[in-house]
């Protein structure tokens, strides 16, 4: 967060503006963003962070109920190991340094993602961030760490397959419900709105199943420019589109 403690918790009042209930945002282009100033990639994860920053503040102004943002996924794995530490330390700052402005601005920090394999220390830091943040009632502030989206959904199906095998499910009763039940984002409602920076044209196994009717919007900016000229520019699109969920037009359009 910003070292302004107030945050202006009043929307826009610019005619035709539309306020997602949710968005998600897929933070991309933060190495694309270092290379073209002739900087390490490191540079640009340290000014990804602040765009982040500035991400919750503008969800906090213009009254957005959920965020999501998708920080690390499964397949960044495969990143070199020296880059992975470096992620992983500098989430551990932006926790040490921005979690009593979050509790402050009655933001609530859910982590949704595997948790397999990660260091103790780190689940300890979730944990906290979480266990903290539980009686937040402003801005649901949702980080995908260690998320993807087909990996979640195999997670629920085996979690539904093991309650039919226990018997505490009947396979007739299997429905949509008892799906997003399972997912990392049980009680989490559908992201209306899905952001990717950097110019990328893709969902990259972002939120697969909750997504499947979201509007997408994808700006050329990489994430360390994101700002609220490039938030409003998003709104504005958003705002032209009709959301018929499968449906027509509505009558005499």
């Amino acid at each position: 967060m910003s070292s302004d403690p107030v945050i202006v918790r009043q929307p826009s009042s610019k005619p035709g503006l539309k306020i997602p209930g949710h968005i998600g945002v897929i933070m991309d282009g933060n190495g694309r963003w270092a290379k073209a100033r002739g900087k390490p990639r490191t540079e640009g994860h340290i000014e990804g962070v602040n765009a982040l920053r500035r991400m919750v503040e503008l969800c906090i102004r213009y009254g957005v109920k959920h965020l999501t943002v998708f920080s690390f996924s499964s397949e960044n794995w495969t990143r070199p190991k020296d880059e992975i530490n470096f992620i992983f330390s500098l989430l551990r700052r932006f926790v040490a340094s921005d979690l009593q402005k979050l509790i402050a601005h009655n933001v609530r920090v859910r982590i949704i993602g595997s948790r397999d394999g990660l260091e103790d220390s780190l689940r300890r830091l979730i944990e906290d961030v979480e266990n903290k943040t539980a009686r937040n009632t402003g801005l649901n502030l949702h980080v995908a760490f260690n998320y993807g989206g087909k990996a979640e959904i195999t997670e629920a199906v085996r979690r539904i397959a093991e309650e039919v095998a226990a018997g505490s499910l009947r396979p007739a009763d299997i429905d949509e419900r008892a799906v997003e039940r399972a997912l990392y984002t049980s009680g989490i409602p559908d992201p209306d709105l899905i952001i990717r920076t950097s110019g990328e044209q893709r969902v990259s196994n972002f939120l697969l199943w909750q997504g499947a009717y979201s509007e997408l919007v994808f700006v050329e900016d990489n994430w360390p420019d994101f700002d609220e000229r490039t938030f409003l520019r998003v709104l504005d699109e958003y705002a032209l589109r009709e959301r018929r969920f499968g449906g027509i037009e509505a009558a005499g359009q």
